[in-house]
């Protein structure tokens, strides 16, 4: 624990002249891995998408590739004949760091995503011919290729780039993504001070790499690093990798016995009656989860399946006063109890609340920024505050900027990103207290923005380009969410923690996302026309199939359905239910020094997701807390170690699963 105890900014301020790690050796050793991992996330994540055990390939929450590359780092330089020129922990953990910003660009959900939004409203036209007189003569011809043959060569594949068609529309939305990128690491350079130092923010998911390396020993200062000594680390990745090996090869080989770590339906869904809120009650024995429950604080992971069995029983209540009867986490309508539309209250007054509590700290930013005497001392910082105030406006004026050019008014544009942004800093937020940055939010952003206005108030050009953009919003496993927020903050911790070069490691995680943005985008548009669209994995697998539902689709029921053209009252009512409901957790969290329940617990409930993971939290809840209270603290702390290993095994085999998977795509 004493590797992850924060310093008082006067501690670190001295200057990060005392700080190191960011060599060039290890940002060049990370560069070389983004190559590979590019290549890796496109045949295994893209091209071969399978089932459960992939869903971690370059990002999610804990993420497997930096973890996976990490351990066989950290194994190499513990050869004897590495021993002396092997990485230092500093090193070591450089590269996990760079790795885990720019590992997730190279995927379906980012890079992919951003490719396709806007392509296919041209081929999707042919069986929806309605979108020509709608809707499809409004798109900017600069979104993407409208000619005939780079459409069908996109979808059906077996042909070459059409580069001249291209290049408008490439360094369009390349050009804002490096704009999103640069806005949000300036927002988490300037909020991560007051979250690790001043809060003390858990960031149990920083815990694993700090607690898998370590130095090779007093008065080695400098010296390659080795993996932790730690028995209850060795104890859990064992337990939890021979556990999830054995699982995965069950489903492979059928001789062998079957052994599911969950979901295991054991209670069907009863369909009808007021029973039919509770859904259908699974069991679900994912080790890594429960660790991740078992290291956040105990009023949070308390919170998490407190309030959602809360919800359920709003739910079983909605069914008895006689509303359809639904699964929980299939409640997506805005009628009582509209869960998503409260989470998604609790997302805007939680953002609202951290800036608040960050005022001063920001006050002090942007006095520096924009005053002639640099007035707080920001030389511990990952960027000076003039760089990151002004870094962030120039970065959020080029993307109103560009949804100018596309006919948008300036205030829709200032609003968009103002909600995008304030989304990344929750999702960073969240991933940071409970390590769950995988949770979907509940409402996005496009459909956020219909509730109190409705569709009539905005023009057509602007519903387009929602839409066109929601590979920058949506949430979910390996978006721009991991991207571009919370793996920024958690890599600050951890290089609070380490004492890395704060500001090396900005510019080796800039870098380290340019190149993979400038490999990755070659690489996807020409497997994408080598393959076709239809040809990957992740549409085999139903992700992303029906892509006029992602983009078209939404377009035409905004401008034809009545339901959007009109404010949502009962939606509206929901987001400031969900608000009022997290400020008056706040505040009694605030007062009352024995209040249990925690804001953030309450909107991890209200998103989809917690049908499976509400258990894993009451079983780490519960081991905690019978661990602290019989035991004390000194077993719990000693207990840290396990919970790592239990991350680690979980990630290993999903790394050694990732190979075996290239090996036969290379034998095919």
């Amino acid at each position: 624990m004493s590797s992850m105890r924060s310093r008082h900014p006067q501690d670190v301020g001295q200057a990060d002249a005392f700080r190191g790690g960011v060599t060039r050796r290890a940002v060049i050793i990370a560069l070389i891995l983004l190559l590979g991992v590019a290549f890796f996330n496109f045949y295994v994540e893209m091209l071969w998408k399978g089932g459960w055990d992939t869903w971690m390939v370059s990002s999610g929450c804990p993420a497997m590739t930096p973890v996976f590359f990490l351990f066989l780092l950290t194994a190499a330089t513990s050869l004897p004949r590495l021993r002396r020129k092997g990485l230092t922990r500093q090193e070591l953990l450089a590269v996990y760091v760079i790795v885990l910003v720019g590992a997730p660009v190279v995927t379906y959900e980012v890079l992919a995503w951003v490719l396709v939004k806007s392509v296919h409203y041209y081929y999707m036209v042919q069986v929806n011919p309605y979108w020509s007189g709608l809707f499809l003569a409004e798109v900017p011809t600069w979104f993407a290729p409208s000619d005939p043959t780079a459409v069908t060569g996109f979808f059906e594949g077996q042909s070459r780039v059409p580069w001249a068609m291209w290049w408008t529309p490439l360094a369009t939305w390349s050009s804002f993504m490096v704009a999103l990128f640069g806005a949000s690491l300036c927002l988490a350079a300037l909020i991560q001070r007051p979250w690790i130092t001043a809060e003390r923010l858990t960031f149990p998911i920083a815990q694993v790499p700090l607690t898998m390396v370590e130095e090779p020993g007093a008065g080695k200062r400098g010296s390659a690093a080795r993996f932790t000594l730690s028995r209850a680390f060795w104890i859990g990745l064992l337990i939890s990798f021979c556990l999830s090996v054995f699982s995965s090869l069950s489903d492979r080989v059928p001789a062998i016995p079957h052994i599911s770590l969950g979901p295991t339906e054991v209670i069907g869904w009863q369909k009808v009656g007021p029973l039919a809120g509770l859904g259908a009650v699974s069991v679900v024995f994912w080790p890594w989860l429960m660790a991740i429950a078992y290291l956040v604080p105990k009023e949070l992971s308390f919170s998490v399946w407190f309030f959602w069995l809360v919800r359920l029983g709003l739910t079983v209540a909605a069914v008895t006063a006689g509303a359809t009867p639904q699964r929980p986490e299939d409640w997506w309508s805005s009628s009582f109890p509209a869960p998503y539309y409260q989470g998604t209250g609790a997302v805007l007054a939680l953002t609202g609340w951290m800036l608040w509590g960050a005022r001063k700290h920001l006050g002090r930013a942007v006095r520096s920024a924009f005053g002639r005497r640099q007035s707080a001392d920001d030389t511990s910082e990952p960027l000076p505050y003039r760089w990151a105030v002004l870094g962030f406006l120039l970065c959020c004026a080029f993307m109103v900027w560009v949804l100018w050019l596309a006919q948008c008014r300036v205030s829709f544009a200032l609003a968009l990103i103002a909600l995008i942004l304030a989304y990344f800093l929750i999702w960073a937020r969240i991933r940071a207290e409970t390590g769950l940055g995988l949770l979907p939010f509940p409402i996005e952003i496009n459909e956020l923005m219909m509730v109190p206005f409705g569709s009539r108030i905005f023009r057509l050009r602007e519903m387009i380009s929602l839409v066109s953009l929601r590979w920058a919003y949506s949430p979910g496993i390996t978006t721009s969410y991991e991207v571009f927020a919370s793996t920024m903050i958690e890599s600050y911790r951890i290089a609070d923690s380490a004492r890395l070069n704060s500001r090396r490691l900005t510019a080796g995680i800039a870098g380290g996302f340019v190149v993979s943005l400038a490999v990755g985008i070659p690489l996807v548009l020409i497997g994408i026309y080598h393959y076709g669209w239809f040809g990957f994995g992740f549409t085999r697998s139903g992700w992303l199939t029906n892509v006029g539902s992602y983009g078209g689709g939404q377009i035409a029921g905004y401008l034809t359905d009545p339901r959007y053209a009109a404010a949502d009252v009962n939606g509206l009512l929901g987001l400031l239910g969900g608000g009022a409901a997290v400020l008056f957790l706040g505040l009694m969290r605030l007062r009352f020094w024995w209040w249990p329940f925690h804001p953030i617990g309450y909107l991890a409930a209200n998103t989809w997701g917690l049908q499976l993971w509400a258990m894993p939290f009451f079983v780490g809840w519960l081991a905690k807390t019978l661990i602290i209270r019989y035991a004390g603290l000194p077993l719990y702390r000693r207990t840290i170690p396990l919970a790592a290993g239990l991350i680690v095994g979980d990630l290993l085999n999903g790394g050694l699963w990732g190979v075996v998977r290239l090996v036969r795509l290379g034998a095919y």
